[in-house]
């Protein structure tokens, strides 16, 4: 019996977010707004989106002892997420510097803080999570090696999911381990490196599970996304809706696929149900707080 749906092992950020008639040049200031705060981070995003949709979720990450921190943990007490492999202190809580423009470009700088302090021990004192998890889902705004801890620290029968972000050559462990590897053209780009061939995702996506992952999700924003596994490769529309804010749809999507999978649907439908949770989450402004809950995805 599994006490959780998914164990989501990643980052945890305070975005600061400027809006600005245009980003600075070197040596240039401009005015701004006023400076909003939100919850972020790509792990604390897909713990917030899952448990939204009514997963039983807990997060394994480090925020600083500090009010940003104390901000993250609010967040996700409030969305239900198990907070307990939350550890706290050993550095500032990371820091997401943002500036949007009228067009809605943005500009980002990350500072990892206490991200970069969850370290492999942490993992391996975490084992009781693992083990009573039936998904585990990570990032990579997290040191690699705990990344590759993670998966050594995987559960009998439990699934791994890996969003590549930011990308970076994956050890052959961590691959093999992955089902899916959920990665978007960006991604997939860098990741394949010179083994890209042509402007194909399909076969992008055939390429990437011959490097060893059990299955593979590229995602192509309003184009969809393509699921490829053993059985093909299956591409999987996307849901039209007016986009207000694209912020954190990725996660919420990885989320959800994440927690369909673990209740037993194919990686087809686990992807076209993450596409209609995807859809609602653009439609409002902002990252956690546009997650959307169960119901909202089924009123689409």
């Amino acid at each position: 019996m599994y006490d959780y749906d998914l164990l989501v092992v990643g980052s945890a950020n305070a975005d600061l977010v400027i809006g600005v008639e245009r980003r600075p040049a070197a040596g240039e200031t401009v005015l701004g707004s006023d400076l909003a705060v939100h919850p972020g981070g790509k792990g604390a995003n897909q713990a917030v989106a899952a448990a939204r949709l009514g997963a039983r979720t807990a997060l394994l990450a480090r925020v600083g002892d500090d009010a940003h921190g104390r901000l993250l943990l609010d967040s996700q007490r409030a969305a239900g997420v198990d907070t307990v492999g939350v550890l706290v202190g050993g550095a500032p809580t990371g820091v997401a510097l943002i500036t949007v423009d009228p067009s809605g470009d943005n500009s980002i700088v990350v500072s990892p803080g206490a991200n970069g302090k969850l370290t492999p021990a942490d993992v391996r004192a975490a084992g009781s999570l693992f083990h009573t998890s039936r998904v585990v889902s990570a990032q990579l705004e997290i040191p690699l090696e705990t990344v590759v801890e993670t998966v050594r620290s995987l559960g009998p029968g439990s699934r791994f999911v890996l969003n590549p972000s930011p990308p970076r050559p994956l050890p052959q462990e961590v691959l093999a381990a992955c089902d899916p590897l959920i990665l978007n053209e960006h991604e997939a780009k860098v990741i394949l490196g010179d083994a890209l061939v042509g402007d194909d995702p399909a076969d992008w996506a055939r390429i990437l599970l011959a490097r060893g992952p059990r299955s593979v999700v590229v995602t192509l924003g309003a184009e969809g996304s393509l699921v490829a596994s053993a059985e093909g490769v299956t591409r999987v529309p996307s849901m039209k809706v007016d986009a207000v804010d694209t912020t954190g749809a990725g996660d919420a999507f990885t989320a959800a696929l994440a927690w369909k999978l673990g209740a037993g649907a194919s990686l087809a439908e686990a992807a076209a149900y993450a596409a209609r949770v995807g859809a609602a989450a653009v439609t409002k402004q902002g990252a956690q707080e546009s997650f959307p809950t169960a119901a909202e995805v089924a009123a689409l």
